[in-house]
């Protein structure tokens, strides 16, 4: 079915940046069955196949509610990495190596210092933030960051309590570090988590050079990997590949390029990320314990040549499918699925930051399967790099270029 015109709702986004403002038609995903045209219209860079209906280029949806996209702060200095205070302020990582607090009206602290030295070239530098459960009482902060050693470069986990003047991190210390390291400054990955039993989820690159490339399908290399420690960086109980010779104890999950995106489903659990493809190729998965998701044996993606990667198959027994994929990419970073009434038809629904995109994806999910998706702020010409979810149900996200939005009614 085709979008019915006495569907569509326009209103108008109101930017504090902004004299003119911009126009948005939206019809209700919840109100139909029905979607309409893909969002992407430009042609794919390979002739891959899907392989299940729905992949890839699921039909459009649009938002029925009334909403606001608000810049809130244009002084973020590269901020990479998000998280919610228990106060309903935002902690943030910028990428040469400090903090900052946003207030929910865009006020920022001075700079948070007190943080292990970062090698911030290329793609490295202070990248994802989260704090702990019991943050009011034990201001424990937990952050990744791409640290140089002798070897070279790696994807390095550490940890520290924001003093009482929120001023600096004292008693900084680095639990984990995803060796080997290798010199280069790419695909570092960067994104960490608590999950329910209280240990970190925390993803690795396979640091992009062809050498170490190969070492996303090596259970003795923490590279392109998901791990899963305990707050002393220890690998935690449970770990699908604890006591196998051979294998990391610390492994969640393997076969990854460049995972930047990570989030607990709100009423399942679920683990869910995200990692860059090459040229195409993108993925989002469902992340279950154990489970080797492709790369490089299998991708939809080029190389940035233009070549086949490897034998240039998507699919291989043992591997997993991505549950969606594009090609063009949308060089997905940051996610977070929206927990809040603050719009209904949100959520639940998972929404994306896009780098070169310059968007943020809306993903409505249906038992695994993505049904909709839709583009927000795709005019605002920023690369989106990491977004949460407020105290007050909306959603908040930063960008490359230094600014804190806030979506919502």
């Amino acid at each position: 079915m085709f979008i019915k015109e006495a569907a569509l709702l326009v209103l108008t986004f109101l930017f504090a940046d902004c004299s003119t403002p911009t126009t948005n038609s939206v019809i209700d995903p919840s109100a139909t069955d029905t979607t309409g045209a893909p969002v992407e219209t430009r042609s794919p860079n390979s002739n891959y196949k899907p392989a299940f209906p729905g992949q890839t280029r699921i039909g459009s949806v649009k938002t029925t509610t009334p909403y606001e996209g608000k810049v809130l702060s244009k002084d973020l200095k590269r901020p990479w990495g998000i998280t919610t205070l228990p106060d309903g302020r935002f902690l943030i990582t910028q990428k040469e190596g400090t903090m900052r607090i946003a207030t929910t009206t865009g006020q920022l602290s001075a700079a948070i210092t007190g943080i292990p030295p970062v090698n911030s070239g290329g793609q490295g530098g202070l990248l994802g933030v989260t704090i702990d459960p019991q943050f009011a009482t034990n201001r424990m902060v937990y952050w990744v960051f791409s640290e140089s050693t002798s070897a070279g470069n790696l994807t390095a986990v550490a940890k520290g309590s924001l003093s009482a003047d929120e001023k600096r991190i004292e008693n900084a210390s680095i639990i984990y570090r995803a060796t080997p390291a290798f010199p280069n400054t790419m695909h570092y990955g960067g994104r960490i988590l608590v999950d329910k039993s209280g240990n970190l989820i925390v993803s690795t690159g396979e640091r992009s050079d062809l050498e170490t490339r190969p070492q996303a399908q090596h259970l003795n290399s923490a590279l392109g990997k998901i791990v899963r420690i305990t707050k002393d960086g220890q690998p935690a109980t449970g770990n699908p590949f604890m006591g196998q010779s051979g294998a990391r104890p610390e492994l969640y999950s393997y076969g990854h390029r460049n995972v930047q995106g990570l989030a607990f489903h709100p009423e399942t659990g679920d683990l869910w990320e995200s990692e860059m493809g090459p040229q195409g190729g993108d993925e989002l998965n469902r992340i279950q314990p154990g489970l080797n998701y492709g790369w490089p044996t299998i991708g939809y993606g080029l190389e940035y040549s233009g070549q086949k990667v490897g034998a240039g198959i998507t699919q291989q027994a043992g591997m997993e499918q991505p549950v969606y994929y594009w090609d063009p990419v949308l060089s997905p970073s940051g996610m977070t699925f929206c927990s809040s009434n603050n719009i209904a038809e949100w959520k639940n629904n998972l929404f994306m930051t896009g780098l070169n995109s310059q968007h943020i994806a809306r993903l409505v999910i249906k038992n695994n399967k993505v049904t909709g998706e839709e583009r927000l702020l795709a005019n605002e010409g920023q690369r989106f790099r990491d977004i949460t979810v407020g105290k007050d149900g909306a959603l908040y996200a930063i960008t490359d270029e230094g600014r804190l939005y806030r979506l919502g009614k």
